[in-house]
């Protein structure tokens, strides 16, 4: 991307509204960004006061001064004006349109901080205390209330027990993603939800990279805005099943929606997956990138074990930063060898089991048997079927450049 006029001191700006504000640890240094793109640099503080001055109208050259002024030094604001023009910050130079990166779509762009706020407000906060502690003493009460895996199957129907289960996560799962929307909004953050994959799981992910426009202590909301719903449907279920008198099957079913959505929540320990506590984790340790820097590190280990040359990716990075990358790096690389190897080993095949078993009472059913049976089965095959073709799609979207290889390999032995 370039200026559409050449750059200098008479040269005037407008920028995009840009979030321009002092990081959390170092006070000489400053965040800037475009929220609306999830665009973010970090600056000297100095430079950063330098754009505000370009933000306000004032000429390169007039800015150059006043920065000089009241530092004794001058900046080469032109240089900094290119760059702010390569991140897609600039919208005109000298009144000339700069083109620039499409801002994405927000989903839900009509829900504001005024509708969500309340989400997050004291009251709120003091009832959710409550359901958990009714919930706690509940639990420590009779432990036999708490969810169980024999929960999961409600009824003597495998397929309509997995169909059933299976669109319950569904709806909990796009209620959790709409909290870490709503925890965005609240700040006024655009954020987008959408399809993605872990490893062998198939998530759902809300894109929110734009609330590094707001300082660490507030951005913990939107990270835990979903494992607090998670813990409050829980806690809910628990206090209905036991108390409000409800019949068995809907008992039956309010544990296992309990049951259904603790898998949610337990999955957000798998750290190495950047699930809601890595993000947590990533702020704790104060890193910009955790998981990309330590793949880096984990690739610089591997050509470093094949005898190839390789450049430490960490040692650009601060002490403290660098030292919780290595130790991350050495967890994610181990806890994604043992889950993609635990899955290969156990899941995979119950997995193939099941639906091959599934396809089996299908065609008996068709053939003259259970016709309830058939049906059964062919719910198995279609929710199962339907997941991993999800699965499939969203790899291949997210991945194009391996499938692209791929083909050229293919085009090349033919």
């Amino acid at each position: 991307m370039t200026a559409p006029a050449a750059i200098g001191a008479g040269t005037t700006l407008v920028l995009h509204p840009l979030v321009n504000r002092l990081d959390d640890d170092d006070p000489e240094v400053s965040v800037v960004g475009r929220a609306a793109l999830g665009e973010f640099v970090e600056l000297p503080t100095v430079a950063a006061e330098a754009i505000a001055l370009l933000a306000d109208g004032h000429p390169i050259g007039a800015a150059e001064d006043e920065i000089e002024r009241r530092h004794g030094a001058r900046l080469d604001l032109a240089e900094l004006a290119e760059a702010l023009v390569e991140l897609g910050f600039v919208a005109s130079v000298d009144g000339e349109p700069v083109a620039g990166p499409t801002e994405p779509a927000e989903h839900l762009p009509w829900l504001t901080r005024k509708h969500v706020a309340w989400l997050f407000s004291r009251p709120m906060g003091v009832l959710w205390w409550a359901l958990v502690l009714a919930a706690v003493i509940t639990w420590v009460r009779d432990p036999g209330t708490l969810p169980a895996a024999s929960d999961f199957y409600w009824s003597p129907f495998v397929g309509l027990v997995v169909l059933v289960n299976t669109a319950i996560f569904s709806v909990h799962l796009s209620l959790h993603e709409l909290m870490h929307l709503a925890a965005a909004r609240s700040y006024q953050a655009p954020a987008r939800i959408s399809f993605a994959t872990r490893l062998h799981h198939l998530v759902v992910q809300t894109d929110v990279t734009a609330v590094w426009a707001v300082p660490r202590r507030q951005r913990y909301r939107v990270y835990l805005a979903g494992m607090y719903w998670d813990l409050a449907v829980i806690c809910a279920c628990t206090v209905l099943a036991t108390y409000a008198g409800f019949t068995p099957g809907v008992t039956h079913l309010l544990n296992a929606v309990a049951l259904v959505v603790s898998f949610s929540l337990f999955m957000q320990a798998h750290v190495y997956m950047r699930t809601d506590l890595y993000y947590v984790l990533m702020e704790r340790l104060r890193c910009r990138n955790l998981f990309q820097d330590s793949v880096d590190y984990v690739a610089h280990l591997g050509r470093r074990l094949r005898g190839k040359d390789s450049t430490d990716p960490t040692t650009e990075l601060a002490a403290r930063e660098r030292r919780a990358v290595r130790l991350y790096a050495i967890a994610m690389a181990l806890g994604s060898v043992i889950a993609v190897g635990v899955f290969a080993w156990y899941g995979l095949p119950i997995l193939v089991k099941g639906i091959t078993l599934a396809i089996s009472g299908l065609s008996h059913g068709v053939a003259g048997g259970s016709i309830a049976h058939a049906i059964d089965s062919a719910l198995i095959v279609l929710v199962e079927g339907t997941l991993q073709v999800i699965f499939i799609v969203t790899f291949v979207r997210r991945h194009p450049r391996l499938f692209r290889f791929s083909a050229q390999l293919t085009g090349g032995k033919q």
